[in-house]
């Protein structure tokens, strides 16, 4: 429910279509489990993996619903993952006495493990291909009634598959644009539980200057442990811990949940892009930033209090000003478009597909007319996240489960349920401040005469609305949230409360713009991207790698560094880099425990590394797993190159970077001593 949560939704929106580009290089790719490329591995390294190590690394592999990725590294349910992962799960169990993530937390006996608010870890059972369902249900049509269709037929797949939605959920997944659907099959563990994580600043060391750079020298990593029915679970599998340096150029593999890729776009959604969306969000999230700043700093407890969200707020704002340089890098800008021109003239005599680039040109046109009121018109606090949750399930749920907007169907309602439900911390300043500035945004660039400016308004100025909605809502009472859950809609109609009420004003608006982008945008691009993907597989066989979706994908790559301005990048830190660029002052101010412990750490011990394995946002905490098919770090971030990867690949830059197990493993024994993981980790 935080606001950046709203920002990816337009990421979403966006991903429908495909860009032309030639099938994929060496090392480039998100591969789908089901359509790993072993042989274009095997000729490019001489060994590519088998099916029983691929099936070993998907049963050990973990969806973390936060929006991460992590593995199962023992038998007791313990899960590795990053820092940044569990941060807002730290933040939930913190107070102005205890504050976990500022000081890190080591549970010293399991019945001390503390429960995630809103978190689910999932694993991937099984992958079956339903586009001929799917596309079969909206053959012919076109505009909304093409969503309906679509809608409703995959609302019926996932309920069917998945009958059971204590233990199992079942997400139908677009891919190739509308060329492709797949029913994914998840086991499910709602309750999950922070083991052990380091202080913040041995996480976050080198803050913002840092991020997305390298040399680094962050212990970004985590554990945390899924259980059921009160008992540590017993995974299937799990991957092997082994806390070793990586070596030169050996291979690895990054086995995890990528977020959003926009490869496979058009050149008409990259100008969209360019020239609209990432203009708009680096402003105002730049204005957040600068509003969260001010207000910080009138307090230490809205110092801790804010602490997670501007850490989301900075590394969002340094993704979308990375993807903006790299849209309007000329040479980066040309090789999409030669893309783009390869595949049309490849298809030039492919009659069947018509011109879907057209259509496509025609879809973006239409969605330009109404992206600004569809953006501004669901203002953004987790406290009006939950009213509109609230009122959304409330009249989705009277329906018949095919006629249900997404995200509210059977399949999806039990994790938006636990995500309401769920108790966590709300602080009212911070909430005020996210409204305020969410309604100041909207009045801003629709105009103060916009009806949808007034309908959001009224005669309230943004901060007198967010005051007297965020100082008189009951929803941060979570025994409220509840009531009205189970209430249905007529106690969520009946309720006094004044921002359920506000929720229940916006709601009629939002839904017919959604029905708008519906017709005009969407069901135009579901029937493009079908063609589309026709284009692609003819022209280039169906050796191809989908856009990512935030479901499981395996890329291979090898440890390597590159090269930046001439000079060569080294492809690994040692721990005692740490105390060499420390100066101090944050965010180089070095760690309590580094500076207590400097004398007893291995410093020659590797500490952060880079490898040539293709990411994206959402593989946060995704295992890096060596040939063998253990664990030698976990991936927590690209380098400054890798910004540009969200619509392209370059093999010489793109860099993902990763913790070491080697520096985990010092972390455990003698920075953050936790005996018991050590030993549990050992085990066989």
């Amino acid at each position: 429910m935080k606001v950046l949560q709203t920002l990816s939704l337009y990421s979403a929106i966006l991903s429908l279509a495909m860009l032309s580009v030639r099938p994929a290089a060496a090392d480039e790719g998100m591969w789908t489990f089901d359509t790993f490329p072993a042989k274009i591995m095997y000729d490019h390294y001489g060994w590519a993996p088998d099916q029983s190590w691929l099936d070993h690394v998907r049963k050990s592999a973990v969806r973390l619903t936060g929006g991460c990725s992590a593995s199962f590294v023992s038998s007791a349910g313990l899960i590795f993952t990053n820092h940044h992962c569990v941060a807002s799960c730290l933040f939930d169990n913190s107070s102005a006495q205890a504050d976990l993530l500022d000081n890190g937390f080591t549970a010293g006996r399991r019945e001390d493990e503390k429960s995630c608010p809103g978190q689910q870890a999932e694993v991937v059972t099984a992958i079956a291909d339903v586009t001929g369902t799917v596309q079969g249900a909206y053959r012919g049509m076109a505009g909304e009634t093409l969503t309906r269709a679509r809608d409703a037929a995959i609302a019926k797949i996932e309920a069917d598959g998945c009958p059971d939605r204590k233990t199992t959920r079942c997400q139908v997944v677009t891919l190739f644009g509308g060329g492709q659907y797949k029913l994914y099959t998840y086991r499910i563990y709602s309750d999950v539980r922070l083991v052990w994580a380091p202080e913040d600043r041995a996480a976050t060391f080198g803050g913002d200057p840092d991020n997305f750079n390298f040399p680094r020298y962050s212990l970004d990593a985590s554990f945390l442990r899924a259980y059921e029915d009160g008992k540590p679970i017993r995974p299937s599998d799990h991957l092997t811990w082994t806390a070793r340096a990586p070596k030169q150029d050996e291979l690895t593999f990054v086995v995890g949940n990528p977020g959003a890729t926009a490869r496979l776009w058009t050149q008409s959604q990259f100008a969209f892009e360019r020239e609209m969306r990432l203009p708009i969000t680096v402003a105002i999230l730049s204005e957040l930033r600068g509003r969260l700043i001010a207000a910080m700093e009138t307090s230490p407890e809205k110092q801790r209090e804010g602490r997670d969200t501007l850490n989301g707020i900075e590394n969002s704002l340094k993704v979308y000003i990375g993807r903006t340089k790299a849209l309007n890098d000329p040479a980066f800008a040309e090789r999409l478009a030669k893309g783009e021109a390869d595949l049309r003239q490849r298809s030039a005599d492919n009659v069947a597909i018509g011109d879907p680039w057209a259509n496509v040109t025609g879809a973006v046109q239409a969605y330009r007319t109404v992206y600004l009121p569809y953006r501004f018109i669901t203002p953004s606090s987790d406290l009006y996240g939950y009213a509109r949750a609230l009122v959304m399930a409330g009249k989705e749920k009277a329906k018949p489960n095919g006629e249900r907007l997404p995200g509210y169907t059977d399949s999806a309602l039990p994790l938006l349920e636990k995500q309401i439900l769920d108790k966590r911390p709300l602080y009212p300043w911070l909430e005020k401040l996210q409204l305020s500035w969410s309604l100041s945004k909207a009045r801003e660039y629709l105009g103060v005469d916009d009806a949808d400016t007034q309908l959001l308004l009224g005669k309230e100025s943004p901060e007198q609305l967010a005051e007297r909605l965020v100082s008189q809502t009951r929803l941060s009472d979570p025994a409220y949230r509840r009531q009205l859950w189970e209430g249905g809609l007529q106690v969520i109609e009946a309720s006094s409360d004044p921002l359920v009420q506000y929720a229940l004003r916006l709601e009629p608006r939002q839904r017919a713009l959604t029905r708008q982008v519906d017709e005009a945008y969407q069901g135009p691009l579901t029937v493009a991207g079908g063609k589309l993907a026709q284009a692609r597989f003819a022209a280039y066989s169906d050796a191809l790698y989908p856009d990512a979706t935030f479901t499981l994908r395996i890329s291979y790559g090898q440890v390597k560094g590159w090269t930046e301005r001439g000079k060569s990048v080294p492809y690994a830190t040692v721990m005692g880099g740490t105390f060499d660029r420390a100066t101090g002052s944050a965010p180089f101010d070095l760690p309590a425990a580094f500076a207590a412990h400097r004398n007893a750490i291995d410093l020659a011990a590797t500490y952060d590394f880079v490898t040539t394995n293709d990411i994206i946002g959402g593989n946060s905490g995704s295992p890096v797993v060596d040939r063998s098919g253990a664990v030698i770090g976990a991936a927590f971030d690209g380098n400054i190159h890798s910004l540009g990867g969200n619509y392209g690949y370059d093999p010489l830059l793109n860099r993902t970077v990763v913790v070491s197990t080697d520096a985990v493993q010092e972390a455990l024994e003698k920075l953050y001593p936790a005996p018991a993981l050590v030993a549990e980790l050992k085990a066989r």
